[in-house]
């Protein structure tokens, strides 16, 4: 029989959860992916699995996606997600990759299931490719690299 603890920690609601990297070249664009499985383009990252952490998920998921072993800096941006796209309401993060120098970029290998090409994008390139919620957040979390803070969004609006 289920003790009173274990039926209230049942009943705490679950988040999504993913993590993704803002990699920038020397002219300051970013570095987006296109999975096959989605219409969009997206930052590379992914989902936080059971019992990770959002920041060993970012180093797993580009070393998945992009196949680099990679030094993450500091938090960026969170954005906290409304149902929409999805049934359930989520929690994004935003890590710094830093500056991906040509000869590194030149090293990234994709999973060809998983995503049909990358490039890099200026804001006007990021904003036609990238959902407007994820346009949003890819912005804030550029400024917030140049400022050196970080940017608490909900649904890719700054709140606070």
């Amino acid at each position: 029989m289920p003790t009173e603890r274990a039926e209230y920690l049942a009943a705490l609601p679950r988040k999504r959860m993913g993590a993704g990297a803002l990699f920038v070249d020397e002219s300051e664009r970013v570095l987006l992916v296109e999975p096959t499985y989605k219409d969009h383009w997206e930052l590379p990252g992914g989902v936080v699995e059971a019992d990770e952490s959002p920041y060993a998920a970012v180093i797993r998921e580009i070393r998945e996606e992009l196949g680099l072993a990679v030094s993450i800096g500091r938090l960026l941006v969170l954005d906290w997600v409304p149902p929409g796209r999805y049934p359930t309401d989520g929690v994004m993060l935003v890590f710094d990759g830093g500056v991906l120098s040509a000869e590194r970029a030149a090293a990234i290998s994709l999973p060809a299931q998983e995503l049909r090409s990358w490039s890099w994008c200026d804001a006007a390139a990021s904003a036609q490719r990238l959902p407007a919620g994820l346009a949003r957040r890819v912005g804030a979390a550029s400024r917030a690299r140049a400022e050196g803070n970080t940017a608490y969004l909900e649904d890719g609006f700054v709140v606070g």
